[in-house]
């Protein structure tokens, strides 16, 4: 009818903003009309470009759309993200309502899309996922991940202890932020480090823990900053904010942060947009709900504060050219901050300790030698304890259930925020690191977007065909193949006997390298780059550009050494903190560390580990303007990023195939009024109405492709057409709509269609809740009225005379409440009431885990639990003594089927439920215990089937894996085994498949889909498939 389709008209109303609609009585979210109105705010999804090649029509969008303030924007499930640098009104809990379990594609483009589309995966899949956020300071990296985390922890359901849980994920970024962010040129709040943070989620999708690992901390920050920049905000929070007690234990001066030599270099102690004194009261109470206490915050803040007195250390020369401190006071601050002898320390700032075939020799120190030791103290202490603080925020994080984690019943959504592409004016070894990151990750961002391709199309049955890109693994081998990569010279040289320097580094890079494509220098250039080089740099061809890097400080930042001497002092303290980085296995291990370059290239390949284990989604953040200013687009600038991001790449990757696709179901349902077989209703099979529907639009073959559940299209102008088509056909329903008397071109139609509607719903759930209201008081009423007469008639009169007569079965007691005129007194009884008060809990426990989870549940309503399942047939075959009285005293007995782990074949079993424990028997023998404290969960489908998987920890040896069994009464049988086991809140349902344990390490998995008869088989990919 046309009533029917009142939501289609709304979706299509020609505004470029997003509508609402009502849907099942439930407001959601409807498409963003950009395609209609693709003129005025772009296209929300680059794939449907025409002219894709273009960066200009690329970055036309990205205005046009920034414009409308539509920040967000689509490359096929990659997000776009340009930061407003304002407030926008779209991250309230409403919003997050709105995209709370709608497909990804059926909205506008949003972070709280990508986000609840990788939990959605986790939930149903239950496949690991990560969110790679990338993009350059000040672009938005930060701002997106606390965003992602603010979804998660307001949207995810409850468990009994995972408020806190949120509230320390939530708190542990102005922790890390404090100690790992700073003021740049570029960004106020700027991440100096890469983080990785893993989300823990239980069976129920509930948060349930965290776990951290960070990157490559910018510790040369801590000794010298550019004019302009800060140090680590921490500095500044505690010298403007800190209580005058605690500054005086920390024999700090509050007033004037210039008075720091760390803190001058900058030249910018103070900062109009940064709120020093709001950020430290943020910062207090994000310690205490972390799980600091006060010993251990003030054990922290000696540590801030010992740097900024190494800072303030100062050293001369004496007439004999002897290196000596000549600021006393700062030594005395340093021995009771950190706990250590003040001689011991200012012995070790001025001279060197070498240990030379087991003798030990002590040197002096020139004054450079003392300044750089005393550097080299500063930037390990500040590193150190940023690793410490980071292990400690992960103990409070952490699940504290370690069989239920390692047993893979927890399934984890990674967030990766790292830098991004860096190039400045002066580049050195760290931007070498980063942008050394950056080729990796998107060596991996092509792979995984070329295999995510290649799998939706081999899932949907059509040709796949090789796409020709840019493989970036010819850099990456130049950074770090052993031996012969950058890495490999740049530690043998820092390593090799001699005067070794920066620019016998460079050499040697020249000596090696010369021939490299990607490679060049002042020496191996032409005339025209020789004049864009100096004589101190080399030049890398990224895959997002010419780099130029500047040797200086090339192997001193790559050594990280400190003093063996330092060592000793620090090995000694008393701050326990600094006891926990400095250990005294440092001073007896001979081998010599890992370079800082080695440490980072071993890091990345870890996580590099990680990520391709998980299933990845990608948020590209843009900076629109280098002035923080909203509303403003500097296209030079944008197109940098455009092109570091490597967006042009991933996009021509995407569109070499077909530009758009979508589910039958929803192309169908918005261009059915195209053809008049389709429209209004489609009553037959999806694909044949697709079909139906493009053959009457005339699509040429080249132009499109059915796959199983898919339409695939690959010109976006076949599918503007369409959208125009669709656009000349809305007049036409408007008549239909003025035939009945309504007029549809005006929104007082609209809103009052919606106002007849939802009268009408209203009308009929209040009558149906009259109707349910009614029945419960009836049946209280009966209820107490029998209990009443039981307890005079029988219990007071004549108990035992009685007590077997008016024994009846729940089974009795529920005919007698349907043919109520057939019984008058019989049914009131009290020992039947009490076994209906135990089916009455079992059936709300029921309830509260399958209804409208799982499709055969309706069909278990009215029909009662019982004690057993097993009749004579079952209980002659268990002869053995032992079977005989466990099934005496079996709560619950039923018939399994249990599927091997291994071949999946099919074996008839007994499931006996007990008092403490779980027992599959086979005829005569007991194949199997399982004790309820060791049971992790249950799984079950949300299809018609009777099989369920039960959860075992795969560290307990008297288990051999997960238990995948078969029951004609799966729900009363998980039912019970849940109350039995208090597993009520682990009962999981998924949509799509289950993974199990087979054995240590390895997992099994159970694919469901639909179809007209129950099968079980095992697929030619080891997989057991399951139709239903």
């Amino acid at each position: 009818s046309f009533l029917e389709n009142i939501g289609f008209l709304f979706e299509f109303n020609g505004s470029a903003g997003l509508k609402e609609v009502d849907v099942e009585g439930g407001v959601r979210l409807v498409m963003e009309s950009a395609l209609s109105a693709r003129d005025r705010v772009g296209v929300q999804d680059f794939l449907l470009l025409e002219n894709y090649t273009s960066e200009a029509a690329f970055i036309e969008n990205l205005r046009r759309r920034y414009r409308e303030n539509l920040i967000y924007t689509y490359i096929g499930s990659v997000l776009v993200s340009v930061n407003p640098y304002k407030e926008l009104e779209i991250y309230s809990k409403q919003h997050m309502e709105r995209y709370r379990g709608v497909n990804f594609y059926e909205i506008s483009p949003h972070i709280f899309a990508l986000a609840d589309n990788s939990y959605r995966a986790v939930r149903t899949e239950r496949k690991d996922q990560c969110i790679l956020i990338s993009g350059e300071s000040g672009a938005g990296k930060t701002e997106a991940s606390k965003k992602i985390l603010q979804y998660y922890t307001t949207m995810c359901p409850t468990r009994n202890n995972t408020h806190s849980i949120r509230e320390r994920l939530l708190q542990s970024t102005p922790v890390l932020e404090a100690f790992g962010n700073a003021k740049t040129l570029r960004n106020d709040n700027s991440s100096r480090f890469g983080k990785y943070m893993d989300v823990q989620f239980d069976y129920k999708g509930a948060p349930i823990g965290g776990h951290i690992l960070n990157y490559l901390l910018e510790k040369s920050r801590v000794v010298h900053q550019n004019h302009g920049e800060r140090n680590f905000h921490i500095f500044y929070q505690l010298l403007e904010s800190g209580h005058s007690e605690l500054l005086r234990r920390l024999g700090l001066d509050k007033t004037n942060p210039q008075q720091y030599h760390y803190l001058v270099k900058g030249n910018c102690p103070r900062v109009s947009s940064i709120s020093d004194k709001n950020s430290w009261k943020i910062v207090s109470k994000a310690f205490s709900v972390i799980g600091f206490n006060e010993e251990e915050v003030e054990e922290l803040l000696k540590v801030v504060a010992s740097v900024l007195h190494l800072g303030n250390t100062q050293f001369g020369e004496d007439e004999f050219g002897e290196t000596h401190i000549t600021t006393d006071t700062q030594i005395k601050f340093l021995s009771e901050l950190l706990g250590v002898d003040g001689s011991f320390l200012s012995e070790a700032l001025t001279h060197k300790k070498i240990v030379a075939k087991g003798e030990e020799m002590i040197g002096p120190l020139s004054l450079e030698q003392a300044l750089s030791a005393r550097d080299a103290l500063a930037k390990a202490i500040y590193g150190r304890t940023f690793t410490w603080l980071v292990q400690k925020i992960n103990q409070s994080l952490a699940f504290q259930d370690e069989v239920y984690y390692t047993s893979k019943c927890s399934s984890v959504i990674g967030l990766l925020d790292i830098y991004g592409f860096e190039v400045f004016q002066n580049n050195s070894f760290e931007q070498f690191c980063i942008n050394y990151c950056n080729e990796k990750l998107q060596q991996l961002f092509i792979e995984l977007t070329l295999k995510s391709e290649q799998e939706e199309y081999e899932a949907e049955g059509i040709g796949w065909e090789s796409v020709e890109y840019f493989n970036n693994k010819v850099i990456c081998d130049l950074v770090e193949e052993k031996f012969k990569g950058i890495i490999a010279i740049l530690d043998e040289e820092c390593l090799r006997p001699g005067e070794a320097s920066d620019i016998t580094f460079l050499e040697k890079l020249e000596d090696r390298l010369g021939g490299h494509p990607h490679f060049v220098t002042h020496k191996l250039a032409n005339g025209k780059t020789r004049k864009a080089l100096g004589r101190d740099e080399f030049r890398l061809l990224h895959y997002a550009g010419e780099v130029n890097y500047n040797v200086n400080g090339f192997l001193d930042k790559n050594n990280d050494l400190l003093y063996r001497n330092l060592k000793e002092v620090m090995c000694q303290s008393e701050n326990q903190i600094v006891k926990e980085c400095f250990h005294t296995d440092e001073l007896t291990d001979q081998r010599r560390p890992e370079t800082a370059a080695t440490q980072f290239k071993l890091s990345l390949a870890k996580l590099m580990d990680i990520l391709m284990s998980k299933e990845p989604s990608y948020i590209r953040c843009i900076k629109p303007n280098d002035g923080k200013q909203p509303g403003r687009f500097e296209e030079v600038l944008v197109r940098h990023q455009v092109k570091y991001l490597g967006l042009m790449e991933n996009l021509r990757v995407r569109r070499a195939g077909f530009a758009y696709r979508r589910s039958f179901e929803a192309f169908l349902q918005r261009y059915k009024p195209l053809c008049p077989d389709t429209w209004p209703n489609w009553q037959g099979n999806l694909s044949d109405g697709v079909s139906t529907l493009v053959r009457h639009l005339n699509y040429k073959p080249e132009e499109y492709k059915l796959g199983r559940s898919k339409i695939f299209i690959r010109f976006p102008k076949t599918l503007f057409l369409t959208e125009d088509a669709l656009e000349i056909r809305k007049p036409s329903i408007g008549e239909k709509a003025k035939q009945l008397g309504f007029s549809v071109n005006n929104h007082t139609f609209v809103c009052l269609c919606l106002s007849v509607v939802i009268v009408i719903q209203s009308w009929w759930r209040g009558v149906k809740g009259r109707r349910r209201a009614t029945r419960r008081r009836q049946a209280a009423d009966t209820i107490r009225k029998s209990v009443s007469h039981t307890y005079k008639t029988h219990v007071i009169g004549n108990f035992n005379k009685n007590l077997v007569k008016y024994t009846y079965t729940v089974e009795a007691f529920w005919k007698i409440q349907e043919e109520p005129s057939r019984h008058t007194h019989t049914h009131k009884d009290w020992v039947t009431y009490i076994l209906f008060s135990a089916q009455l809990e079992q059936k709300v426990v029921a309830s509260g885990i399958f209804r409208g989870q799982k499709d055969n549940y309706p069909q278990s309503v009215p029909r009662l639990f019982v004690g057993t399942r097993l009749g004579k047939k079952h209980t002659h075959t268990c002869t053995h003594t032992h079977v005989m009285s466990a099934n005496a005293n079996a709560a619950y007995g039923v018939a399994v089927t249990k599927y091997d782990r291994r071949g999946f074949r099919a074996r008839p079993r007994q499931l006996l439920l007990m008092a403490t424990g779980v027992i599959l028997v086979q005829e005569s023998k007991i194949k199997q215990r399982i004790d309820y404290s060791s049971l992790l969960g249950i799984s079950v489908s949300s299809l018609s089937d009777g099989l369920f998987v039960m959860h075992v920890p795969t560290a307990d040896s008297k288990q051999k894996g997960d238990l995948v069994l078969q029951c004609d009464h799966v729900i009363e049988a998980v039912t019970k085994l849940a109350i039995m086991a208090d597993k009520i809140h682990n009962v999981n349902i998924s949509q799509d498949s289950i993974k199990f344990a087979i054995a240590r390490g390895k997992e099994g998995v159970i694919d469901f889909t639909y179809g007209a008869e129950l099968r079980v088989i095992k697929t030619k990919n080891g997989r057991l498939a399951v139709v239903s």
